[in-house]
């Protein structure tokens, strides 16, 4: 290991809990012909990580760059929380109404960077937690008031993990009120072959559906025929019991 990773693993191993080491492959289905297949887990939770996460909030991209390609998911995770941390330092300074113009440009072109290198890097993206922590602040945000073109660009890529950053990327633009992407999106992805994004889409048309009760309820009146009963269940989740029994009748 390069000494960043080989300080970061070090950092890492202080949180280990046993238990955990051995149920996480499980929970993550690591196994022969499983979607996060030869994953490798050193047992540290979510919380833990981000505590070592912001030891190296200020790592360069190289360092990034070095943690991601590690075999341990805990390394990757606490890469991907850098990046958040980063790209929330850049949201912040563009937010701020004293910032200067040129720092502002200066905090917009490094989140552009920031989200250039989270794409170039989804193939080590490699498990629904990764994505689900991770995209919505790095990407999502970042192209609140920007062209979403990328998404549907992902959306269509062969990669698993590039279709879930598509639609789970949406979670941010929902909070704002920008739900238009997030049905474009289902769409597109009605038919995935994958379970992971049967959950994913349904989630995302769950969270929108918060904010548009009638909107998701005519969505899925409209699509239940074709809708995966996993990506169905979820969406109509919140609605009452009546409503759900009447939507699951396919």
């Amino acid at each position: 290991m390069e000494d960043i990773t080989k300080e970061v693993f070090k950092a890492l191993s202080t949180f280990v809990n046993e238990e955990k080491r051995l149920l996480l492959p499980r929970f993550f289905k690591t196994g022969k012909g499983e979607y996060g297949e030869g994953d490798k887990f050193i047992g540290v939770v979510v919380p833990d990580i981000r505590t070592v996460a912001k030891r190296f909030a200020d790592l360069s991209m190289a360092d990034i760059d070095r943690l991601l390609a590690g075999e341990w998911h805990e390394m990757r995770t606490c890469a991907l929380f850098i990046l958040v941390m980063q790209a929330e330092r850049c949201q912040k300074t563009l937010a701020r109404r004293q910032t200067p113009p040129a720092e502002k440009k200066a905090a917009e072109q490094e989140w552009g960077r920031l989200v250039d290198f989270y794409l170039a890097h989804s193939a080590r993206i490699n498990n629904w937690d990764l994505v689900d922590l991770s995209a919505p602040q790095v990407v999502g945000r970042y192209l609140i008031g920007r062209p979403r073109d990328v998404l549907y660009r992902l959306a269509e890529s062969d990669l698993l993990w590039d279709n879930r950053i598509a639609i789970v990327s949406t979670y941010a633009l929902i909070k704002v009120g920008e739900l238009d992407d997030t049905y474009r999106l289902a769409l597109q992805l009605l038919h995935h072959p994958h379970d992971l994004m049967h959950k994913a889409v349904g989630w995302m048309l769950r969270e929108a559906g918060k904010r548009d009760r009638r909107r998701l309820y005519d969505f899925v009146e409209t699509h239940r025929s074709e809708m995966p009963r996993t990506m169905l269940r979820y969406a109509i989740e919140h609605f009452d019991k009546e409503t759900r029994k009447h939507l699951m009748r396919k």
